[in-house]
């Protein structure tokens, strides 16, 4: 049953609003005010979000429809159960990252404070906006306005690397994001719409393979940049020289997940299954999918930065998403969409640790952390939780999703998958569990004596201040209750199953129901 509501509008319109209110009283008003600002609208826009769950998971949809353009082109928010898994994360975790934020732009003492709050609102609403988009007009304008929202947080330091990394993630998103605007013009001209549809609305044999192969990675090419599926993936890395806070909302919140979304709604809601498996696109996907994942799990091996030793991680759990999509099984997809989840909380409890080390001792290059346990017992042991979760350990969320798409491949016949599947299980063990190792180590190594006893000597206090510690915690926790019960508060196992099931038609025996 379709619902007419303002609800969606809200839910976009009300960070974007948010980021206007920072911007416009600037530095008129206390960083007090400012923040509370931010937390205010993160806790409304939650609340709004949360209350529509009920309602999708029994199969109804909210839509506001903004503006009708032409026949068959409008601007219209929806929210479909693939939309609210998506849109539940990006808000929910916004009250989180806005916590954590504070706590590290006063920690690290961030300049541009303002511009840096305005601009993460940004990036939310647009990022919601993407989750409830009903179409993909709607959906490219968000998507594009979360490219220029994310530039000056990219760019955040204003120095040489900054802005060099900063116009390289512009020119990578940009381009791609015009020949996602060129498919998307040859799809309303072909067929006269571009409303998303569960199973999509391209018909096998509309057009010739060949054609329809090229239309398919067209459209995919804005969401594989943003996923960092290889050798696209250029941009991700670079972006690591943003304040950690960024880092976690282009991994876990907004930027990547909206990339792996892409791909979810032009493979599943405008191809749908049977004409992506005809025309072969699926199928070249999934190779792709493949090689990200182990390469960039071979990469993540060999560095030292803790930041980028997770960004790696980030391209190969990333494209799990992307592989069971590919797959085009119910019960990979609803691997994949439930991964999203698993990954969203995991992922940033790495991050918002490694901002809280950073922010604490000045630390960043892994050789350098011997033995810090002793100084963040807290932050450390969140870190080496997550890490298993991440590995997929059971009872964590990661292994629910992992667990669906290992199903689905297995159901599918692709021993290939499952295959990449374990060896990247293995290989996450292997480039996390030494930096756990590192944390617990005992004593301090040659290399690191002199900067750590000096970084620590300016503050006594025991783990980061609280507005750091809380949110890894809380996120931390979440990870393991959904292990222990996917469906635990908004029933996300379920509205991804829900979605699976719309896409493909399928029914089957779940992991948990």
């Amino acid at each position: 049953m379709i619902i007419e509501s303002i609800g969606p509008a809200l839910v976009v319109s009300i960070p974007l609003f948010s980021a206007l209110l920072i911007l416009f009283f600037g530095n008129k008003i206390k960083p007090n005010q400012r923040e509370s600002i931010t937390i205010i609208a993160s806790i409304i826009v939650a609340a709004i979000v949360f209350s529509m769950v009920s309602e999708v998971k029994d199969g109804n949809e909210y839509v506001t429809t903004l503006w009708n353009i032409v026949d068959g082109i409008s601007l219209k928010l929806k929210t479909d159960a693939a939309g609210m898994v998506f849109a539940c994360i990006a808000s929910g975790l916004w009250i989180l990252t806005s916590i954590y934020s504070i706590g590290y732009v006063r920690g690290h003492n961030e300049n541009n404070q303002t511009g840096y709050f305005a601009a993460f609102a940004t990036c939310i609403g647009s990022a919601l906006g993407i989750a409830l988009a009903a179409n993909l007009i709607t959906f490219f304008i968000f998507y594009e306005m979360l490219t220029l929202a994310t530039y000056p947080l990219v760019a955040h330091y204003r120095d040489q690397k900054a802005r060099f990394s900063g116009r390289k993630y512009l020119a990578y998103t940009l381009i791609s994001g015009q020949l996602f605007f060129a498919a998307i013009v040859w799809v309303y001209a072909n067929y006269g719409t571009t409303e998303f549809i569960a199973g999509g609305f391209i018909e096998v044999g509309s057009m010739s393979k060949n054609l329809m192969c090229i239309l398919f990675f067209m459209m995919l090419v804005g969401g594989a940049v943003k996923a960092g599926v290889m050798p696209l993936h250029g941009w991700l890395p670079s972006a690591m020289v943003a304040p950690t806070p960024v880092s976690a909302l282009l991994h876990a919140v907004a930027v990547v997940k909206a990339g792996a979304f892409c791909v979810l709604r032009v493979v599943c809601y405008v191809f749908g299954p049977k004409a992506a498996l005809w025309c072969g696109g699926a199928e070249i996907l999934s190779w792709f999918a493949i090689a990200t994942i182990i390469l960039s799990s071979l990469v993540a091996i060999r560095q030292d930065n803790l930041k980028a030793r997770l960004a790696f991680s980030t391209l190969g759990q990333l494209s799990y998403i992307i592989l069971g999509i590919s797959i085009l099984s119910v019960y990979s997809l609803t691997g994949a969409i439930y991964h999203i989840v698993a990954h969203a909380f995991l992922k940033i409890t790495l991050f918002m640790a490694a901002g809280a080390i950073f922010v604490h001792t000045h630390l960043s290059e892994i050789s350098t952390m011997k033995g810090i346990v002793k100084r963040m017992p807290i932050t450390c042991t969140a870190f080496g939780v997550a890490s298993l979760g991440i590995a997929g350990l059971p009872l964590m969320a990661g292994f629910v999703s992992k667990f669906n798409i290992i199903e689905g491949a297995f159901l599918n016949s692709k021993p290939i998958g499952i295959a990449v599947l374990v060896a990247a299980a293995l290989l996450a063990l292997t480039y996390l569990i030494p930096v756990v190792q590192i944390f617990f180590g005992k004593g301090l190594s040659k290399k690191s004596h002199n900067l750590q006893v000096d970084s620590l000597c300016h503050s006594e206090a025991l783990d980061a201040s609280w507005s750091m510690v809380i949110p890894l915690v809380v996120t931390v926790v979440i990870s393991i209750i959904l292990g222990i019960a996917p469906n635990a508060g908004l029933n996300l196992y379920d509205l991804a199953i829900k979605a699976a099931v719309s896409i493909t038609g399928e029914g089957g025996i779940f992991l948990a129901g």
